[in-house]
């Protein structure tokens, strides 16, 4: 897409497709097959191709450019030409049509398009402006005018946004039930007071790298959106156990719950969990160095749904973490526990004594575990779901110890890695000899 001209032609009415005329020189398909098959094969076409097609004749710039063709637009592929006047091309033309666009990484994109797009698309339900560096709050507050039918909306990595973008959203957008504001740095617990209020349907908050958020605008989200499924708050470094609190307490609900880097946390956090989220499936815990064996027991004993857990860095668990997840978590498919250092092969054991071992578990993550050894793998040769395993830096675990799992589990991926051993010295005069991983000063 080198030019604008592509998306300049005039998007079709279904009335205007109707009164479609077939002259005597258009191709034998036209004839052959019905207007209506021909939009349906054209509604499987991409944007691009549709532009395309529409300067084959008359008669397929009619069908190509049928507004039924242009409710999902996605322009991610083009994001470095596309600019302003491209997408109030497609606003102009597509208008109420439209119900799905992404412009993500298009940064060349600004708020005088998007108030053109918000004004002539007034139906549309999905737009992702992931990256888009260039809006402000101009843009959410047009949003919030005229797109009621919103609901869903990734407006992450946009670092102009403040919290006038949430009040804009609340007062207009009652129906959002999807927000992505991750690394919207000036976004405060105003923002999120703000935006809870209007938004009761939520049931996605991504909000990673908001380090401006503390307990105070989670406890918002938790308390006036309890329809809420997923939370993501990665690296929201300035959280307490006081905002798992809150989320424990209200959003019962809750199956995905994401607090990697949240380096603040302790066993509080989890016993909180524990007592109020008994429905959770997938939680995500990496780097949280604070959290013990005893926070995991309590967690483990009450929710008995998980199925993803991402431990990686919780640095100060053990075998017996494993042991209460091995008991009271026997749908667990996916399991990571790189660098936890203080793991050994008995914990392990528990694993793949488990009852996931045999119908579950399909993923297991071990780097940087520099106790485990060859009998690890020994104790998971029962689990037949297994298909993937990661050894990186794993120094105990040998060739011979992976060549035993894979004749046991032939369709298994191991990733893991040998350092070249160093050659030996020569012998006599000859010239000494070097490992090719070593650099000669």
């Amino acid at each position: 897409m080198n030019n604008h001209n592509s998306f300049n032609h005039h998007v079709k009415s279904r009335s205007e497709v109707s009164n479609i005329s077939i002259s005597d020189d258009d191709a034998p398909i036209n004839k052959k097959l019905p207007k209506e098959l021909l939009l349906r094969i054209f509604s499987f076409l991409d944007v691009v191709s549709l532009c395309r097609c529409a300067k084959v004749s008359k008669f397929w710039n009619l069908l190509a450019l049928d507004g039924s063709n242009w409710q999902r637009v996605d322009l991610f592929e083009f994001q470095r030409d596309i600019v302003g006047p491209v997408v109030e091309n497609i606003s102009k033309r597509c208008g109420g049509f439209l119900k799905s666009l992404s412009l993500r990484g298009c940064q060349s994109i600004t708020d005088n398009a998007l108030k053109i797009f918000a004004q002539q698309c007034r139906n549309i339900e999905e737009l992702n402006l992931n990256n888009c560096k260039e809006i402000t709050d101009v843009t959410c507050e047009h949003l919030g005018k005229h797109s009621h039918k919103l609901s869903w909306l990734d407006i992450s990595s946009c670092q102009q946004i403040t919290d006038k973008s949430l009040k804009a959203l609340s007062d207009g957008c009652h129906t959002l039930q999807f927000i992505n504001i991750s690394w919207c740095t000036r976004i405060t617990n105003d923002g999120l007071e703000a935006m809870s209020k209007g938004c009761h349907n939520l049931h996605t908050f991504i909000g990673k790298g908001l380090t401006q958020v503390t307990d105070e605008g989670v406890g918002y989200i938790a308390k006036n959106c309890e329809k809420l499924k997923k939370i993501n708050l990665h690296s929201c470094t300035n959280i307490t156990d006081d905002a798992v609190q809150e989320i424990g307490d209200h959003c019962h609900q809750i199956l995905f719950l994401c607090l990697s880097n949240c380096t603040r946390l302790t066993d509080a956090s989890l016993v909180s969990l524990g007592q109020g989220c008994h429905n959770l499936t997938t939680l995500e815990v990496a780097d949280c160095s604070h959290f013990t064996d005893n926070g995991f027991q309590a967690l483990a004993r009450n929710c008995s749904n998980l199925e993803k857990m991402d431990l990686e860095e919780c640095i100060q668990i053990t075998d017996t973490t494993l042991n209460y997840l091995a008991m009271f978590c026997p749908k667990l498919s996916a399991l990571s526990l790189s660098h936890c250092e203080l793991l050994t092969d008995e914990g392990i054991r528990h694993v793949g004594a488990s009852a996931c071992a045999t119908e579950h578990l399909k993923i297991l993550e071990l780097d940087n575990c520099p106790l485990i050894t060859d009998a690890s793998l020994e104790h998971l040769m029962g689990c037949q779901s297994l298909e993937r395993i990661e050894l990186y830096d794993c120094q105990l675990i040998t060739r011979a110890g992976i060549r035993r799992l894979r004749t046991r589990l032939p369709n298994i991926k191991v990733h893991a890695y040998f350092a070249p051993v160093t050659p030996p010295p020569s012998v006599g005069n000859g010239r000494q000899r070097y490992c090719k991983c070593c650099t000669i000063l």
